[in-house]
């Protein structure tokens, strides 16, 4: 079967466009050639059990990176399982934004920590961008932790990875720059199938009647000098609100390439 014919076969659960994306990496996949050589020398794959298994599941709204074990995000190839988040163009845009922030005024030794890791990408991300930074992360699933050491070690970067509720009371060390994207979908938000039959609902959604939950324990527990959020887009100001009122100065909220109020920062007062 070559990528014409999966694109149509997918059709009409996706659009165009994402049904060919999807055809590409099912064949890259299924093959293991590159996209250039299947481009090149127009690469097919049986017509199996194998590749209708696949099918199967996708038209059950399966995502096709949990079906293949993987994603390419940020030039990093990242392993994923239903244990973990997705990783999604905006977050990569929250990676660029500390990135910018940071990039040129690193002071020695400057120590971050990314809370409710997942996979891994922000610590990773960050950590291959500025080799000087110390990254920790943290996460409350050990499964989902499993899968970010093993990528932290597939990307050859040193992060130290610790098991963690960010709810609950412990010490907690003091970090120059807090990054999360913490669970912040609630029920009543409009999200896709494949969100809800798929991803981890711990990682997804918070409380209706608490949404600013997460973003409120972390500014109150003052762990960061300056945070850095990835934010529900009809909650920005709330959040920044928040942060406010726990002593937050230099708040600013920026928009995705959406153009949706995505990523919420602000830094310590002194």
């Amino acid at each position: 079967m070559s990528v014409s014919d999966l694109t149509r076969r997918l059709q009409p659960l996706y659009e165009a466009d994402e049904a060919r994306e999807i055809a590409y990496r099912v064949i890259e996949y299924l093959s293991g050639q590159s996209r250039s050589d299947i481009l090149c020398h127009q690469v097919e794959v049986p017509d199996d059990e194998r590749l209708n298994d696949i099918i199967t599941r996708l038209h059950a709204h399966e995502p096709i990176q949990y079906i293949i074990g993987s994603v390419d995000w940020m030039g990093l190839t990242l392993r994923v399982t239903p244990d973990t988040l997705i990783p999604r163009p905006e977050t990569a845009e929250l990676v660029d934004l500390v990135y910018r922030e940071l990039s040129e005024t690193l002071p020695r030794g400057c120590r971050l920590l990314d809370i409710g890791t997942g996979s891994g990408c922000i610590a990773i991300a960050l950590k291959q961008r500025c080799p000087g930074l110390s990254v920790s992360a943290m996460d409350i699933s050990a499964a989902a932790l499993q899968v970010a050491r093993e990528n932290a070690i597939a990307n050859a970067v040193q992060i130290d990875f610790t098991e963690q509720d960010i709810l609950s009371d412990f010490s907690f060390k003091q970090y120059d720059i807090v990054v999360s994207n913490p669970p912040y979908v609630r029920p009543s938000d409009e999200t896709g199938e494949n969100v809800k039959r798929y991803e981890p609902a711990t990682a997804v959604f918070v409380p209706e009647s608490d949404p600013l939950l997460f973003y409120r324990r972390i500014a109150w527990l003052h762990i960061g000098r300056q945070l850095f959020f990835e934010v529900n887009e009809l909650l920005a100001k709330d959040v920044v609100s928040v942060m406010e009122k726990n002593g937050y100065t230099y708040i600013n909220i920026y928009k995705d390439i959406y153009g949706k109020e995505r990523f919420v920062t602000g830094r310590l007062s002194e």
